[in-house]
């Protein structure tokens, strides 16, 4: 996300990603409990992804070396320690200003390994990097738990036209892998993996943009007005579907975000609204944001977990002056289009 987006969540996630690490060692003095104090029912987060393993559902989200919890069902929910046991070290070589605090995690099961794609950059520019990383398992208790760090997959720099941030995976219907991702510049980018799950073939193409125009011009490294981000995409049926976030999160109570979708039976596209307006034109068919919860919500994950698909996201509640909060629904299909319930 761009420098509007972050800066305004750099402090409560450094301090929620403390307070975790501080739980998991009782060797360690809780200096940040003052500050901040986990709330098992209604808990912070941001950009949230979940997955599920022997009875227990997994959040992977924004934070310092990616943050975690883990609940049993979808409604108490317990602080996890960190993915990475340290930041990566290709990483902070290769992104001036990155020190561990990583964004917007992707977790994708793919024949007995469990994938793990997360972001790594610098408030406000695309030089910016996407890795990965393998577990056989996700429970930390497990003696076969172990991360390993498989490096970069794709990288922005200066002067390109995207933003290699917010990945998420999706193996198509041949079982191809893609990675789709994005934020601002030119939008929402697709391009395809290589079975190896981390090398792209060919270059990445826009596949969404939340302005107008046949192209976003290239303006030196700013991110520009083109207010899309985090895409997800999942296929039910004949389409696939297309989440994205559209307008400003991060800024309390005064965020515009909301979660847009679109649907194609191609995963290269076109999507196109319940309109039939293409995402590509800036079409997308609004499915969460400002409520009377919220004033805004976006940045969403889902799974198909025991055949129900959960949809997660994080959520600005009114009620705790724009807190970014964890929202969880579930998605049922009315007429081939999604349609959030409460869980």
């Amino acid at each position: 996300m761009n420098i509007k987006n972050y800066l305004a969540i750099l402090i409560a996630l450094t301090s929620l990603t403390a307070n975790a690490q501080e739980n998991n060692n009782q060797n360690e003095t809780p200096r940040r409990r003052r500050e901040f104090r986990f709330d098992a029912q209604n808990p912070d987060v941001h950009d949230p992804v979940i997955a599920y393993e022997n009875g227990t559902y997994y959040i992977f989200s924004t934070g310092f070396n990616v943050g975690t919890m883990t609940s049993t069902d979808l409604r108490t929910w317990r602080p996890g320690r960190g993915v990475l046991p340290e930041p990566p070290q290709w990483a902070v070589e290769r992104i001036n200003g990155y020190r561990g605090h990583t964004w917007a995690p992707d977790i994708c099961k793919v024949g007995d390994k469990w994938y793990l794609y997360y972001s790594c950059s610098t408030f406000g520019k695309n030089m910016s990097a996407i890795g990965v990383a393998v577990n056989r398992t996700l429970n930390p208790e497990s003696p076969d738990y172990r991360w390993e760090d498989l490096g970069m997959v794709i990288e922005s720099k200066r002067g390109y036209n995207y933003n290699c941030i917010d990945p998420n995976l999706i193996i198509d219907s041949k079982g191809t892998p893609w990675l789709t991702f994005g934020s601002f510049w030119d939008g929402i980018q697709l391009v395809q993996l290589d079975k190896d799950m981390k090398t792209p073939v060919g270059q990445p193409q826009t596949i969404a943009r939340h302005t107008n125009p046949d192209a976003v011009p290239e303006e030196g490294v700013e991110a520009g007005d083109n207010e899309i981000e985090a895409p997800f995409i999942i296929k039910e049926g004949k389409y696939y579907y297309l989440f994205a976030s559209a307008g400003l999160c991060c800024r309390g109570m005064r965020s515009t975000y909301h979660t847009i979708v679109g649907r194609s039976k191609k995963i290269t596209g076109p999507y196109k609204d319940k309109a039939g307006k293409l995402m590509m034109k800036g079409g997308g068919t609004t499915i969460l944001g400002r409520d009377d919860r919220y004033v805004g919500a976006g940045h969403n994950g889902a799974a198909k977990i025991n055949g129900q698909w959960i949809f997660v996201a994080h959520g600005y509640d009114r009620a705790l002056n724009g807190a970014s909060k964890l929202v969880v629904k579930k998605i049922k299909f009315k007429k081939g289009w999604p349609v959030l319930e409460d869980n």
